[in-house]
């Protein structure tokens, strides 16, 4: 049973019990272990993943054969590769959990079906959408006007429960910093 999910989606919208039936009829549970993917560089990802437990990071490989870490998913939070997902394009990322997580799955077939039997739905996705939307834009603006320090300053106290499960290289990687300079910032703000 999807309680974690359950839970979550009527923070947002109304659901009968036929309706939960509906959804965990048209969803999967995918348990990884740390350091399982969901998602490789160079496949379609066919899925929309709700972490109900877990951390999962999204990321690419760049030019320099860098990983590159790009989003972040905790518990009740919303991870795929929305580009691939909807062109049916083979992705440009890769999606690795962190550590042991329960991840709620459902394809792209599923999700119309679900959207066309739960009409609510469209609006939940919508909500879910326009959080992601404003995060992204935020984060841009945020790379753009902070110091570094300033920017890991603010991840640190607006996210502090990524700095107690994320590695500190894989935050350095997300806030665009070497694992050296962002254990000197650690440093100086503690």
């Amino acid at each position: 049973m999807q309680n974690n999910i359950i839970e979550h989606l009527r923070k947002y919208i109304d659901l009968n019990e036929s309706e939960i039936l509906i959804f965990n009829q048209l969803t999967v549970t995918l348990h990884l272990k740390k350091k399982g993917f969901i998602n490789k560089e160079n496949t379609i990802c066919k899925n929309l993943y709700f972490v109900e437990k877990g951390c999962l990071r999204m990321f690419f490989v760049n030019k320099k054969g860098v990983e590159q870490i790009t989003q972040f998913a905790l518990d009740g939070w919303w991870i795929s590769d929305y580009q691939s997902f909807i062109n049916n394009s083979p992705s440009e990322y890769s999606i690795q959990a962190i550590e042991d997580s329960r991840i709620i799955s459902i394809d792209n077939q599923n999700l119309e079906i679900l959207l066309s039997k739960i009409p609510r739905m469209e609006r939940y996705f919508r909500i879910m959408m326009q959080k992601a939307v404003a995060g992204a834009q935020l984060r841009s603006k945020l790379l753009y006007e902070m110091s570094k320090e300033e920017f890991y300053v603010h991840f640190s106290t607006s996210f502090p429960e990524f700095m107690m499960r994320a590695p500190q290289y894989m935050i350095a990687s997300y806030l665009g910093l070497t694992p050296e300079y962002l254990s000197e910032l650690r440093k100086k703000t503690i």
